[in-house]
């Protein structure tokens, strides 16, 4: 088998550079983790409420991890996909075995050294590549560094980045097509390279070395257009770059936007994160330079900005008809021009004035859904549907009630709406480390 990352070495120089996390006594510990594990299970009945989207496939529970069990969780899962990938790409035309075992150990030693910083620094993260469709995980001791050095009021600083991540996680759970696409578009990239293996252990040490820098040097010059060699590869960037720069400012828009009356204090974070923001994190900076975005183009700003400019235009449930197919998605020129989307999608007429009651649709999806659950065990907004509207029916309504699902018919309740008020920019950073 052809080892490009020696994944072994990888996991352990990574639990090597690991940093141990703020003081605090076994008691103190233990109560974090109790409190995260409630906190995600409130958060999720939130952003089921909030976005209107639920759930389609199981998920296993939240994993409430340290700095070295994060590193693990990814090291294993970038193995689990990449090793494939890898020994695919170079069947036939083996490196030497020199080059291998010698080009493996150094890259597993910079792989693990990246990780092993990053580790420091994530709150949470939705890890995708390990497990279908991809568990949760919460860096305890990062949540309690950061949540101290803010002086923000705990739980809702916990409850702030549990919105966030379990965003995340009903995305991928309530689509779940989505992992699927994501995967094949990673997988389109690798294969779409046109070097000889040789030429491949060189320039995958390369990079591995170049990320390193960035982490280190926040005007370092690589990006993964370095990498970039052909204009398939570079179709398959902007989407990969479109795709998940929808799903960060979709996460932004939800901690936020579910306001005051589920996090008291959330302003108040957010202006706290913002300035903290301000001086650059260096786990965002790598996937800055990994994507080759400018440094101001800021993703995390970008996305939310446009969920929150199709949201004020066509409502939740409009908005919501992005996760019916990969074509749905928005395509990279759409991120700044929301119109176009809804035009192209939702059709023209779509931006016209959005009756106040009409319901969040959850997203059209080709895949079996769930099993019912027994009525008394399902949550409120699952047996709701809104009231019905005295308002004349517009012709934006019409086209999304055209495409969205039929609804349960149960009694209608009250939901969380979008606040009006315009959200605060986000500063030259993104807003949530994960």
């Amino acid at each position: 088998m052809v080892q490009l990352v020696d994944w072994d070495l990888a996991a352990a120089t990574a639990g090597t550079f690991s940093k141990s996390g703020p003081k605090a006594t076994y008691e103190e510990a233990a109560a974090v983790v109790s409190e995260l594990r409630k906190l995600t299970d409130l958060a999720e009945a939130h952003v089921r409420e909030f976005t209107g989207l639920r759930a389609q496939v199981s998920h296993p529970p939240v994993r409430i991890v340290d700095r070295a069990d994060w590193s693990a969780a990814n090291v294993a899962g970038l193995r689990q996909v990449f090793e494939p990938l890898m020994e695919s790409l170079t069947a036939g035309n083996e490196p030497g075995p020199l080059t291998q075992a010698v080009g493996s150990r150094i890259t597993g030693v910079q792989a693990g050294t990246v990780l092993g910083y990053l580790s420091g620094k994530v709150l949470g993260q939705y890890e995708v590549f390990s497990s279908d469709p991809g568990v949760l995980l919460l860096v305890a001791p990062n949540i309690v560094e950061v949540e101290r050095k803010l002086d923000a009021d705990p739980r809702d600083f916990r409850l702030w980045v549990c919105l966030h991540e379990v965003t995340h996680r009903t995305q991928f759970t309530a689509v779940p097509w989505l992992r699927g696409a994501f995967f094949a578009e990673v997988e389109a990239f690798v294969r779409a390279t046109q070097l000889a293996s040789e030429q491949l252990v060189e320039r995958l040490r390369r990079a591995m070395d170049a990320i390193a820098g960035a982490v280190r040097d926040p005007d370092h010059s690589f990006s993964v257009l370095d990498l970039v060699q052909t204009p398939a590869q570079r179709e398959v960037l902007d989407r990969l770059t479109a795709m998940m720069t929808l799903l960060e400012g979709h996460a932004e828009y939800v901690m936020d936007g579910v306001g005051p009356d589920v996090v008291r204090t959330v302003d108040e974070i957010r202006a706290k994160f913002n300035q903290r923001r301000e001086a650059g994190n260096p786990f965002e900076r790598v996937i800055r330079k990994l994507l080759g975005i400018d440094v101001k183009l800021r993703q995390y700003a970008e996305g939310r900005k446009f969920v929150h400019a199709v949201v004020d235009r066509v409502g939740m449930d409009g908005f919501n008809q992005i996760w019916s197919s990969q074509e749905t998605l928005p395509r990279k020129s759409e991120l700044s021009d929301p119109d176009a989307w809804i035009e192209r999608v939702l059709g023209a007429g779509a931006t016209e004035t959005i009756t106040e009651d009409a319901p969040a649709a959850a997203p059209p999806t080709t895949e079996q859904p769930a099993p019912e659950k027994p009525e008394a065990e399902q949550p409120a907004a699952q047996k709701s549907t809104a009231k019905k509207s005295t308002a004349k029916k517009t012709t934006a309504k019409k086209a999304v009630k055209k495409m969205a699902p039929p609804s349960d018919g149960a009694a209608p309740t009250k939901r969380i709406r979008p606040r009006k008020a315009p959200l605060k920019p986000a500063p030259d950073e993104p807003t949530a480390e994960h």
